[in-house]
This record gives structure tokens, C-alpha cells and sequence, in this order.
């Protein structure tokens, strides 16, 4: 962004809140009763499973700020369900707790957090209208015209999503890196706790997420440990650019789906199941309770079906999977431009498919609506997808 731009920018953003405080003055008492009821809340991502996510478990935080309050509240919970808990055997030896404790001692206590939900609602420590004021320009770089584009949106929403991913990651290797090291070997790895809570013939014990062949494909460098970016690949394989991991995750949806047990996927395994998860991926507005009946869905499926069965065996292998082994297993940046549609759905104004930032200013609880309670105000319409 040139110095000129730069200027230009920050004059109309003076411009902009010097409008907005003089309205706010003059309807205050108006205000003040509009929205007494509407409350900023965090939410917690917080989970002791390893278990894949569902789309509805994606919530992505729009403002790196209220990011990290959550990640720290976040991390006492995690803290306290690994490292203070009695009756947790996650890995079976008890000096592993040792280890961690100086780290641990350092943290902050949880009462820090206890009141974040009454900092976010203080217009003097956390304006929302001033926070998009102070990120807009921070989205808006590609290029940066003046206007948020659904490509600049779905960007930031990834950028933050990937350092959420990534801190996750953190966390889970420092549970399985016994020896501090940086890496993780197959052995120090241990399986989650719904695996070892079973045995061998509990539904569920066949899948291969938690299992050596997993873990082999996640080593890119094949060197037998897993460094943190092939760590990150074996926790959120969807996300993955190796190959091998790509291949292997093919082959897990073929297992999974072969009821039969032969090996393959036929079209009756395909058509209960795979074909719905490719319908879902393709019409995002796609809903499951208003399915249209299996005769009329039935054709297109076997249309779609043909064209992976690229050696026309009647069977699709775990390479014919390929090309579409993005829409059974969604990537981060998927979740990242639902949230991006939604939010320009829902504040652009005059529909040229971008947001000014007055636009943002005008809808700003669109953007914190992940975190927004209205305590069941019924003149304002509340929406919860990325709850």
C-alpha cells in the first residue's frame, strides 16, 4: 500500500468514526436499549478426543484478538484435563507430568480469564467498531483497493484458522514427545482415548487414523519420526500436500466404506454415503432434511460414478477416490470461504459482492457472531452457523 493510500485511508477512516460517534451520541439512550441485551460470549473449541472434526465443530475466529483470549482459556482447560487430572492414564507414565510442570508453573492462572467475557463488552476496553476500523486494512491487501473481495476474506479467515490448527498441534506433540526432542517416533506416539478404551472387535477399532501405516505416510522424509509440520499433516490429513498421505487417506475411505470387505468400493457403498458427502460439498446450500427421494438421485449418481471408474470394473479403488478425496474431506480453506460467503451475504448492502468498511461498521456483530449471545432477543435475527 502506497504512502498516498495509506493517507487516503486513514483520513476516511477518521472520517467514518467521527460520523459514527456523533450518531452514537445522539441516540445513545436508543442504543443502549437496542442493545443491552447483546453480548459478546467466548467459546471454547476445547476437546480431550482425537476423533476428525465435523463441518459443524469449525469455528473460526475473525478477530485474532478474541483468538487468543479464547486460546488461552482453551490451553487451562487442556491443562487441566492432561496434567492436573488424577485419573488420567493418556500416557501411562506418570514422570511424563513431571516434566512438564516448569513450563506449566509459568502460565497464567485461570482467574485471569474468568472476566474476559466482561472486557469484550466494555465499549471503552473492546470496540467492535473500532477493531474493524484497525483490521480492515489489515484484510484488505490483495489489492488493496480500498474494499474487502470474498477471496481477501477467505484468506484472513484461513491465515487465522492455520495458526489455531497449528497451536493445536503444539499441544498434542508435546503430550506424545516424551523425550523433548522435537519429534515424534510411532512409539512414543500414544493411540486416543476412545481407542483405548476398546478392544479389537469395538466398532471403530479398524480405522486406521490412529495406526502405524498413518503415521508412515505422515513422515514425508521417511526418516521414522514425525517433525511438526508432518505431525500437523498426521492430526488434519485434509490439509495435507504429501502424497503419500493424500494416497493413504484414499485408501481409509475405501476401508471405510467396503462393507463387503473386498477391497473395493461398489456403487451400492458408493451411493450410501460418498455421493451425499460430494452433493453436500458442491451445493453448499445443500439441505439433508429435504433429500430429494433415491430413484431421482439415483441416475446422477450412477452417471458421476462411471466417470471415477476410470477401468469400468464396476468398482472404484482407492485411486479413483482421487479426485474427489477434497470434497469427502474438506480442507481448512473450505471452511474458510463458507464463513467468507456468509459474512458478505450478510453485510454487503449494495450487493457488488465486497465490503466497504462501512459496510463492516454497519453489520459488525456479523463478524463476532461466532461469539455473539443475544439472550433471546427476538427483534434481531441471530445466526449460529459457526458456533
Amino acid at each position: 500500500m502506497s504512502k498516498v493510500s495509506v493517507i487516503i485511508y486513514i483520513t476516511v477512516a477518521i472520517l467514518i468514526l467521527i460520523l459514527i460517534s456523533n450518531n452514537n451520541t445522539n441516540n445513545s439512550s436508543s442504543n443502549r436499549h437496542n442493545r443491552r441485551h447483546r453480548r459478546l460470549k467466548l467459546r471454547s473449541n476445547f476437546t480431550t478426543t482425537t476423533i476428525p472434526t465435523t463441518p459443524s465443530d469449525h469455528h473460526i475466529s475473525f478477530d485474532p484478538l478474541i483468538a487468543d483470549i479464547e486460546r488461552k482459556r482453551e490451553d487451562k482447560q487442556w491443562e487441566q484435563a492432561h496434567y492436573f487430572n488424577k485419573d488420567d492414564h493418556h500416557h501411562g507414565d506418570r514422570d511424563h507430568h513431571d516434566d512438564v510442570a516448569p513450563g506449566m508453573e509459568a502460565q497464567p492462572e485461570w482467574e485471569d480469564f474468568i472476566d474476559a467475557e466482561d472486557y469484550l463488552n466494555d465499549e471503552h476496553k473492546f470496540n467492535i467498531t473500532h477493531r474493524l476500523v484497525l483490521l480492515f486494512p489489515r484484510i484488505d491487501v490483495d489489492p488493496a483497493d480500498g474494499f474487502v473481495s470474498e477471496h481477501e476474506l477467505t484468506q484472513w479467515n484461513l491465515e487465522q484458522s492455520q495458526r489455531e490448527v497449528l497451536h493445536r498441534t503444539q499441544r498434542e506433540m508435546e503430550l506424545h514427545d516424551k523425550n523433548k526432542d522435537g519429534l515424534v517416533s510411532f512409539h512414543e506416539y500414544s493411540p486416543p482415548s476412545w481407542v483405548r478404551d476398546t478392544d479389537n472387535n469395538s466398532f471403530g477399532y479398524d480405522m486406521g487414523w490412529w495406526k502405524e501405516e498413518h503415521f508412515n505416510a505422515s513422515d514425508a522424509d521417511g526418516d521414522g519420526f514425525l517433525n511438526l509440520t508432518e505431525f500437523n499433516d498426521f492430526q488434519h490429513p485434509a490439509d495435507t500436500k504429501n502424497p503419500r498421505l493424500i494416497q493413504w487417506l484414499c485408501k481409509e475411505e475405501v476401508r471405510e466404506r467396503d462393507t463387503d470387505k473386498d477391497g473395493k468400493v461398489n456403487f451400492k457403498e458408493f451411493f450410501h454415503g460418498l455421493f451425499d458427502l460430494v452433493r453436500n460439498y458442491d451445493e453448499e446450500s445443500h439441505n439433508s432434511s429435504h433429500e430429494s427421494n433415491n430413484d431421482a438421485l439415483e441416475s446422477p449418481a450412477r452417471k458421476f460414478f462411471a466417470e471415477l471408474d476410470k477401468d469400468a470394473d464396476g468398482f472404484l479403488s482407492d485411486v479413483e477416490l482421487l479426485p474427489i478425496i477434497g470434497k469427502l474431506h474438506p480442507s481448512e480453506r473450505y471452511y474458510a470461504k463458507q464463513q467468507a460467503d456468509y459474512i458478505i451475504s450478510q453485510a454487503d448492502t449494495d450487493k457488488d459482492g465486497r465490503l466497504s468498511l462501512t459496510e463492516m461498521i454497519d453489520s459488525p456483530y456479523v463478524f463476532y457472531s461466532a461469539i455473539f449471545n443475544e439472550d433471546d432477543e427476538e427483534d434481531y435475527e441471530y445466526h449460529d452457523e459457526f458456533r
